[in-house]
């Protein structure tokens, strides 16, 4: 059984999250640190816990999920893993980071593999099936666990929203397609790890979500 482990950080409140199971291997999705002090409060949890990270993943490549990508990348020896339709997503974050006034001191290395859909992410006893679900940005992917019934949604769905789409590469028939035809038919028991924001389950989001009606 795998467990996953969330953590909140940088000012656009972040999830981050590690996922392990009774291996100690571990992957790291979407590392947002972007302080010493987040570094350091996600180094001390793999230290403490005994974790192997063996794979850096990004959902997709918007800024507040890559903040520690050369951090994670250079201090456990991974390379980034990507869907290669987010690359773009990932060389314009300098920009985006002037824009939004934010000093963007690591760069993110770029990927040396690319993701594809329906690819298995595997480590320790734990497999992870790879959703394409684009809509918030161009590439998004998602990962889904059938044995413990949960998905890493990225951006896609949140408690009670959905991701926004008015960013480059957004769509918002495309977000909504992706939640109807990748999510739903996961099962309504399926817990959903949304990039922002608090845990949910597709049933309650199907039932409760205002942008689904």
């Amino acid at each position: 059984m795998s467990s996953v482990v969330s953590f909140t950080f940088n000012a656009f409140q972040e999830n981050t999250y590690l996922i392990y199971d009774d291996t100690k291997e571990c992957v790291i999705i979407d590392p947002g640190c972007y302080d010493q002090a987040e570094r350091d409060e996600l180094a001390l949890y793999i230290e403490r816990n005994n974790l192997v990270p063996v794979r850096l993943i990004n959902t997709h490549c918007h800024i507040d999920h890559v903040f520690g990508n050369k951090f994670v990348s250079e201090k456990y020896g991974l390379d980034l893993e990507i869907h290669k339709g987010e690359l773009p997503v990932l060389e314009a974050v300098p920009k985006v980071s002037m824009f939004y006034g934010l000093p963007y001191p690591e760069p993110s290395p770029m990927p040396k593999k690319f993701i594809a859909e329906r690819e298995v992410i595997e480590f320790g006893e734990t497999k992870l099936e790879t959703l394409f679900t684009p809509g918030h940005s161009p590439a998004s992917i998602s990962f889904f666990c059938k044995d413990d019934k949960y998905v890493i949604a990225g951006d896609v769905l949140f408690y009670q929203s959905i991701g926004r789409t008015d960013l480059p590469g957004g769509d918002f028939k495309t977000l909504l397609g992706s939640i109807v035809n990748q999510f739903y038919p996961l099962g309504d028991d399926v817990r959903v790890y949304p990039g922002h924001g608090p845990a949910t389950t597709v049933g309650f989001e199907r039932e409760n979500n205002p942008f689904l009606k």
